[in-house]
């Protein structure tokens, strides 16, 4: 016997969410404002319907936990996370349902870590009949957003934890926002409006290798575009801990110029040089970050299609960045 709880049952918490698109069925989170999804392009707004860093979280004695879901092909893994220890993981490919048990007795703070890849709207869960529910106390965590591409959003990592903004944020015990868009990082201003308007304390920006393999933005307007977009966040963040981090490794990238004239050499020269006018002109709590540190030519047999990391990679990604990374 279960007692069923509504996906928009109050005592659930959506954390790393934008936005929560509310039916009298399912509760689904976004990444952007969905009432605004018009203003975005459409693949971009296709990535943010995507649950990249989302948990749903709550307290239970409950020894189960299942849940409905809608049916989506191609979707990652969910992650049942008690008491900050990662128990388990079950892949909802083409599934509709999925279900936790064992849990043990006793009160336990439960998160629910949703695929970093499909869209996902969840239904309900059910939990044991006799079992309480309450809504999880809210969190003192430092917020972390971190934006990005595919790199960021991390389809290839086994799991929505084992993403290797998931392995950071767990680690340093952040609120986590990830704002990793696959294909989509292209400097657009209404994502740079997203992040100055959410609140923030410390705000990490992956950038370069969408713009480098569309050729979306040239040696003309790549620099002026991450100024731009910083100076926008900083209208609500004037102090909080900005973070530029660019390209990491990738083989034939690294000399071959797009259709702009391009290379990944120079696009991490555009990203150090932004920082350096950004710091001249008196922002003095900006960092840049080379990529190569991130992730390095000495990982390439680590990038199954010379672009992204597998699994191990994106663990060495989180290693090294836990190590660059500012503390707040």
């Amino acid at each position: 016997m279960h007692q069923h709880i509504a996906a928009n049952d109050p005592r659930l918490s959506w954390a790393g969410v934008i936005s929560t698109e509310v039916s009298n069925k399912w509760v689904m989170p976004w990444r952007i404002h969905h009432q605004e999804r018009e203003l975005y392009h459409s693949e971009l707004a296709l990535r943010a319907a995507m649950a990249a860093g989302v948990r749903v979280t709550f307290q239970s004695d409950t020894t189960t936990i299942e849940g409905a879901c809608n049916m989506f092909e191609d979707r990652g893994q969910i992650d049942l996370v008690v008491d900050d220890k990662l128990v388990a993981s079950v892949s909802l490919a083409n599934q509709s349902s999925f279900r936790f048990g064992n849990l043990g007795f006793g009160a336990k703070n439960i998160e629910l870590w949703l695929p970093q890849f499909g869209e996902t709207r969840l239904i309900d869960l059910k939990i044991d009949v006799e079992s309480e529910i309450l809504a999880k106390p809210s969190s003192t965590a430092k917020k972390w957003i971190t934006y990005g591409s595919s790199i960021t959003q991390c389809k290839t990592a086994d799991s929505p934890t084992k993403t290797w903004p998931g392995i950071v944020a767990r680690t340093r015990g952040y609120d986590l926002w990830c704002l990793g868009f696959g294909g989509q990082c292209h400097l657009d201003p209404m994502i740079a409006r997203v992040i100055r308007d959410s609140e923030a304390d410390l705000i990490s920006m992956c950038l370069g290798i969408n713009i480098y393999g569309s050729g979306s933005l040239n040696q003309r307007t790549f620099y002026p575009g991450i100024l731009g977009f910083v100076k926008i966040v900083r209208e609500k963040h004037p102090t909080t801990p900005i973070v530029l981090i660019s390209p990491i490794y990738s083989p034939r990238r690294e000399t071959e110029l797009n259709d702009v004239g391009f290379s990944l050499r120079h696009m991490r020269h555009e990203v150090k040089r932004a920082y350096g006018t950004l710091k001249a002109h008196g922002d003095e709590n900006i960092t840049y970050v080379n990529g190569l540190d991130v992730f390095g030519s000495d990982k390439a047999h680590l990038l199954p299609d010379d672009l992204h990391p597998n699994n191990e990679g994106y663990g060495i990604m989180a290693s090294n960045l836990l190590r660059l990374l500012p503390r707040i």
